[in-house]
C-alpha cells in the first residue's frame, strides 16, 4: 500500500526498535510504523493493550494474481520496503484509492473505484497489466480501531498475464510465487510475515487445484466482509469476525460458534463454526 517513507517529524525523537510508532498530531507530518524484529502478532497485542486509537481509516485496494503451475496454483506475493509503514511483510500487491481512480459513493461505486485503484496498483508495484473487468471481488477488510493505520481494503482476485514481474524497487524490494500452502508454512516457521487478512486469503486459496477453480469460486459467491476485532490470551492475540460468539463484545472467552484466527508465535490457526 501507499506510504511515507520512514522518516521522523521535525522536534521528535527516534523511536527505540522496539516501538511500533512515532505519533503526532500535525497533519503536515505522517504518522511512521517501525515493522522492528518482533512478529505481526506481537505488533496486534501491543496495540490492542494500549486501547489507543488509529487513524482515520482510509480506502484501499488489493488484487490476489494468480496463476496455474505443475506444482499447483501460485499466488504472487510482494515484500514491502522495511523503511515504510508495515514495512517488510508480505502482501499482495495494492495500495490506497487515489481521488483520480474514480467516486466512493454507493457501494457499486466504491468497488468499481477500488478495482481501478488495484489494476494502477498492481501496474506501479510489479509491472502487472490488469483489466478491470478481470477482478472478481473476494473480500472486504476492515482493521481493528487500535490499527495505528488504518485501511478498509477490497480484495480482488484474478488470473496473472503472462508477463515479467517487474517490481518498483521503491516500496517493494522484492517478489516471489508461492503456493499458498508454502506462504502459510513459510509464516509459521518464521521466514516471512503475513498479516490476518493476507494469511485467511492464502488458506482459502489452499482448496483450490487450478486458477479456473479458485474464479468460478469467487464469482459465484457474494464477497464476504471481515470487520476485525482483537482478544488478547496467554499464548497470542486472536482475531475474531462476524459469527464468531465472542465478537460483538471483544471476548474471546464467550461460550458458541466461533469465527476466529489464534496467532501464536509458531501456528496460527483458523477456526469457523459450520454455518
Amino acid at each position: 500500500m501507499n506510504a511515507p517513507s520512514l522518516s521522523l517529524c521535525p522536534g521528535t525523537t527516534p523511536t527505540p526498535k522496539s516501538a511500533s510508532a512515532t505519533l503526532t498530531s500535525d497533519s503536515s507530518c505522517p504518522i511512521v510504523l517501525i515493522m522492528a524484529d518482533e512478529r505481526h502478532e506481537d505488533h496486534l497485542k501491543r496495540w490492542a493493550k494500549s486501547g489507543k486509537a488509529g487513524t482515520p481509516p482510509v480506502n484501499a485496494a488489493t488484487v490476489v494474481p494468480i496463476r496455474d503451475t505443475d506444482r499447483g496454483v501460485e499466488v504472487l506475493m510482494l515484500k514491502r520496503n522495511s523503511k515504510i509503514a508495515f514495512g517488510g511483510m508480505w502482501v499482495f500487491p495494492g495500495g490506497r484509492v487515489d481521488p483520480e481512480d474514480g467516486p466512493l459513493g454507493s457501494d457499486t461505486e466504491e468497488q468499481e473505484t477500488a478495482r481501478r485503484a488495484a489494476v494502477r496498483e498492481a501496474r506501479e508495484e510489479a509491472g502487472l497489466e490488469l483489466n478491470t473487468d478481470a477482478l472478481i471481488a473476494f473480500s472486504h477488510w476492515t482493521p481493528p480501531p487500535t490499527t495505528p493505520r488504518r485501511f478498509l481494503t477490497w480484495f480482488f482476485l484474478a488470473a496473472a498475464p503472462e508477463s515479467e514481474i517487474v517490481i518498483d524497487g521503491g516500496e517493494i524490494h522484492e517478489h516471489a510465487w508461492m503456493l499458498p500452502l508454502e506462504a502459510l508454512e513459510r509464516r509459521n516457521a518464521g521466514e516471512i510475515e503475513l498479516a490476518p487478512p493476507t494469511w485467511i486469503t492464502l488458506n482459502e486459496l489452499t482448496g483450490h487445484v487450478d486458477t479456473l477453480s479458485a474464479l468460478e469460486a469467487t464469482r459465484a459467491r457474494v464477497p464476504e466482509r471481515f470487520e476485525t476485532r482483537i482478544a488478547i490470551e496467554e499464548d497470542g492475540p486472536i482475531a475474531m469476525w462476524k459469527g464468531d460468539a465472542g465478537w460483538p463484545d471483544g471476548d474471546s472467552g464467550q461460550p458458541g460458534a466461533r469465527h476466529r484466527l489464534r496467532m501464536r508465535a509458531g501456528q496460527w490457526l483458523y477456526e469457523r463454526s459450520l454455518d
